[in-house]
């Protein structure tokens, strides 16, 4: 009778263990598929950029130093995002990302700034395609960095949760997973100043 207790009570350990295992691998998954998509945003978000800089470098002969700016941050930040496929977890790594979007982020910002005191580019139908391109994939960026995030978010706190940790600590999972932040955007989003005087 003892022993079918014992028994009874190992099964059921056992099957915690695997119950927490199965979840720890689905979660770990699900951050994995969650950065191949951005990955994907990413990897669409650069393909744009050197025929965005073909459409403006005719009207923007005088601002050489900023087109090559973009291409220079564009050829970084596509550079880590093939480094870093592979190291998903690494917090360092994906820093760096977000360093380099980040920075690419900005210089288009300044690039689509300028653009404003050329008014002939401004009508381009090429140009204009390219900004809705791009302004369509930072969209698609943004979900897809949300939804990594929010993956990282849960598989953290599934590995840092009692009794999962234990599991996961003897099984090899290693949290923390790092978030994506895209550091130094400088993203301007207040409401306009408006005056009824």
């Amino acid at each position: 009778m003892e022993l079918v207790i014992i028994l009874v009570v190992l099964a059921i350990l056992v099957g915690i263990v695997v119950v927490l295992y199965n979840r720890l691998v689905r979660l770990r998954n699900a951050v994995v598929n969650a950065f191949a998509q951005i990955d994907v945003q990413l990897k669409r978000r650069h393909d744009l950029i050197p025929r965005l800089v073909e459409s403006v470098k005719g009207y923007m002969k005088h601002e050489r130093e900023t087109l090559e700016a973009v291409v220079k941050a564009r050829n970084n930040a596509e550079q880590i995002r093939e480094q870093i496929a592979g190291a998903i977890g690494d917090s360092q790594a994906i820093a760096q990302l977000g360093q380099a979007e980040g920075a690419l982020g900005n210089i288009l910002g300044r690039l689509f700034a300028l653009s404003e005191s050329y008014p002939d580019l401004k009508a381009d139908q090429n140009f204009r395609q390219f900004q809705e391109e791009l302004t369509s994939t930072e969209n698609r960026v943004a979900y897809a960095r949300q939804s990594y995030n929010d993956s990282a978010m849960n598989y953290n706190n599934a590995a840092q949760s009692i009794p999962t940790n234990f599991v996961a600590a003897a099984f090899g999972f290693e949290p923390p997973v790092a978030m994506l932040e895209f550091e130094d955007r400088e993203e301007i989003q207040h409401a306009p100043d408006v005056s009824f005087t």
